[in-house]
């Protein structure tokens, strides 16, 4: 990504930590590390893509951002204005501009309203379209813009398909004129033809209204469609950061190649090494010591298992937090 692109979205130092309660009396609780000092600028109008497997804090990272879970350390900036530090009306006006579209769409729709009033409400909560008669006229708009038959208006959220459910969801994203919006496995509990007809549905949305993305997922297939950048989380770090294209041509980090080892040939005739780190996956409860890969690691050294490397930039804005680059 070059210099002269804006950042939208600095964050710094982003740190979330849980704490676990003993169910022993007078015992201290126990720290759950979800996230671990994640830094990463975001620029306008890409598509930074979080890939990791389950339990790696992708979910967190992109909840922590929006403040549905209050970060233990480190600030968001958003167009210059530390989102941690806003109250009132500024961090209301904030939060319009920054929009979530979460992994189940059955459970993020209250299913006594329709699909007209679901999509209505953000308008009448931040007093976007004051007139009635104006509104109605919005929603429709906004259904059409999504692919949903403006017929659909008064069906409840049961009455739907899971690809219309998630429509609905980023109608409602849409209806704030958000400039980031931040997707959570938006596509994951959908079926495969489905999940690309909202995957272009994403694409032509974040071209007609310039939107900034942060895709979660933990398909591999799914983040390359989609990304401009991608960050490799694992165990709340992001241990390699670069170009999209890159990652799938020149991985680096011991956990990005295992992890794409992973993917099925396209073709039978392909050979292809399958990478398979062996060992347990680390604690997140506790003190974090050494690099959050080292037990598993093929290439880890002693300096792995008393240090944790930092993201450090290797050439062309390719980032790995290894001590094999250094």
């Amino acid at each position: 990504m070059s210099d002269d692109k804006k950042v939208i979205l600095k964050i710094e130092h982003l740190t979330k930590e849980f704490e676990i309660k003993s169910k022993k009396l007078g015992e201290k609780p126990q720290i759950l590390h979800a996230l671990n000092d994640v830094s990463v600028d975001v620029y306008e109008g890409e598509t930074l893509g979080v890939i990791g497997e389950s339990g790696c804090g992708k979910s967190t990272f992109g909840r922590t951002l929006i403040q549905l879970h209050k970060a233990t350390a480190g600030t968001v900036t958003f167009e210059g204005k530390n989102l941690f530090s806003l109250k009132g009306q500024e961090l209301k006006q904030v939060k319009k501009d920054i929009q979530m579209v979460f992994q189940d769409p059955y459970s993020s729709l209250d299913p006594r309203k329709t699909a007209g009033k679901l999509i209505e409400e953000p308008l009448i909560v931040h007093k976007l379209v004051p007139d009635k008669a104006a509104r109605e006229a919005r929603v429709l708009e906004l259904m059409r813009e999504v692919g949903l038959d403006i017929q659909h208006v008064h069906r409840f959220p049961h009455e739907f398909s899971g690809g219309q459910r998630q429509r609905i969801n980023v109608a409602r994203a849409l209806a704030m004129n958000p400039k980031v919006i931040v997707c959570d496995e938006p596509v994951s509990a959908l079926d495969v033809s489905i999940q690309a007809q909202v995957l272009n549905l994403f694409n032509r949305l974040q071209k007609e209204h310039n939107l900034t993305y942060i895709f979660i997922s933990h398909d591999l297939g799914v983040i390359k469609h989609v990304s401009d950048r991608i960050a490799i989380l694992y165990l709340g770090r992001i241990v390699e950061l670069c170009d999209a294209d890159a990652i799938y041509e020149n991985p680096m980090h011991p956990y990005t190649k295992a992890l794409l080892s992973a993917i099925p040939p396209v073709s039978p005739f392909e050979k292809k090494e399958r990478i398979v780190l062996k060992g347990d996956i680390p604690s997140p409860i506790g003190d974090q010591i050494g690099c959050p890969l080292a037990g598993r690691c093929p290439n880890c050294m002693e300096k792995c298992k008393k240090e944790t490397p930092q993201l450090k930039d290797t050439g062309d804005g390719h980032q790995v937090a290894c001590f094999q680059y250094e």
